[in-house]
């Protein structure tokens, strides 16, 4: 995926190491989790958590416009979205190599990273007991920890990011602050819903972006490519410095 030649663009080590770090620290609470699935460490701050947040059946609290948006993201809507739509708009665009990485990005991380520690460490969902609360409110699968919902979320946003050009400032300035909103509210949802204890979405956010980090790395040499060319229609389009119209040939090499 590097370019070639002493231009080629150099993937920058900040992301690298930035995206080690978040994943070993996903690894390291899995570990943690994984040790005593029933009442790990942040337990009691999961306790207290869910009896201030959580929804009770029957409640109006988690069913009106809001929650909802962030429960479909999780489900087909939100897959159609993230893992049809906004690909094939790419690909349209000329932008297969944005389009494939946006692929990637959600394989590893909601795919990959959030189902086998999922499988691997089988935390225990919340579910009625002696401490109060409730249960989920709607369909779940094997395992609490991470949140898929939010390992979703996080990847989408700092792979959106990554396609950015980075002198669009105030654009992707503007996307951090409206993904970030749009994270937390995913993880208060699956919190509302008892779903998940609030560590559980912590740490699916942890995965999600470190996942992400790590695919924008492998990847930079070709978004950066992507970014540098016009769309195909202003290829076929657009003259030459001597007044012809520009050959599309290689344009997709």
């Amino acid at each position: 995926m590097s370019g070639t030649g002493s231009d080629a663009p150099r993937r920058p080590r900040a992301l690298l190491w930035t995206a080690v770090a978040l994943l070993a620290l996903f690894a390291a609470m899995a570990v943690a989790v994984g040790l005593d699935p029933a009442t790990p460490f942040t337990q009691r701050l999961d306790d207290a958590w869910r009896a201030l947040v959580g929804a009770a059946p029957g409640s109006g609290s988690y069913r009106w416009f809001l929650p909802m948006t962030f429960q479909y993201f999780g489900e087909l809507p939100g897959v159609l979205l993230v893992v049809v739509v906004l690909p094939g708009v790419l690909a349209l665009l000329g932008r297969w190599r944005s389009a494939l990485f946006l692929l990637a990005v959600n394989a590893i991380g909601p795919g990959l990273i959030s189902q086998a520690a999922k499988k691997l460490v089988d935390r225990p969902r919340p579910a009625p007991g002696l401490t109060g609360g409730y249960g989920p409110l709607f369909p779940v699968d094997q395992g609490s920890f991470p949140s898929g919902h939010v390992c979703f979320a996080a990847a989408l946003v700092v792979g959106v990011a990554a396609l950015i050009p980075a002198v669009h400032r105030t654009t992707r300035v503007a996307w951090w602050a409206i993904g970030g909103l749009f994270t937390l509210g995913v993880a208060w949802q699956r919190t509302l819903v008892n779903a998940h204890w609030l560590s559980d979405t912590a740490f699916g956010l942890v995965g999600g972006a470190g996942a992400a980090l790590l695919m924008w790395w492998v990847f930079w040499p070709w978004l950066r490519r992507d970014q540098s060319r016009p769309a195909w229609w202003r290829r076929a389009t657009d003259p030459d410095p001597n007044g012809q119209v520009a050959s599309t040939g290689g344009a997709l090499g």
